[in-house]
């Protein structure tokens, strides 16, 4: 929801309908659901990038491997043909996103009226290749062609 630095959690963590978004029961006596502490949080955000056994510590940052999601990304764009296509046309869209709080490296954009991120998505039709997060200050191009090389280059098939 973009409240990555937990500035507005403790405020959150008891609101109804975040509750049943995230598919938690309301009991019956109208008491109020909680979602998880501000510490548990905290844990998943700073825990240390030098933790040497992650087995033996009280921190488990979740980690995720984004080149592994971005070939997936694609891989299910290829097998989503049963031949390979003559041409195919690749749709880079930039879209802004308004920001509650302060997040890191947000800008005021004048375009968008607003502090926000200004992501950067590619698509083939209906089909999603690729998100980057970008900060609001860079031209709208920035990293267009670079994420289109490394897309090429890494998926070769296409």
């Amino acid at each position: 929801m973009g409240y990555e630095d937990i500035n507005d959690h403790e405020i959150l963590r008891h609101d109804p309908i975040l509750v049943l978004a995230l598919g938690k029961v309301i009991n019956s006596e109208q008491e109020l659901t909680t979602l998880a502490g501000k510490s548990t949080l905290n844990r998943l955000e700073h825990c240390p990038e030098d933790v040497s056994s992650r087995k033996n510590s009280r921190y488990h940052r979740i980690d995720y491997d984004a080149k592994a999601i971005e070939t997936l990304l694609v891989e299910l764009f290829l097998e989503s043909y049963h031949q390979p296509q003559r041409q195919i046309i690749i749709d880079l869209d930039l879209k802004h996103d308004l920001v509650h709080g302060h997040q890191e490296k947000t800008f005021f954009n004048p375009y968008y009226k607003g502090y926000c991120y200004a992501p950067l998505y590619i698509f083939c039709g209906k089909h999603f290749l690729a998100a980057k997060l970008r900060a609001s200050n860079l031209d709208p191009a920035a990293w267009g062609l670079e994420e289109l090389q490394i897309g090429l280059i890494s998926n070769s098939a296409l």
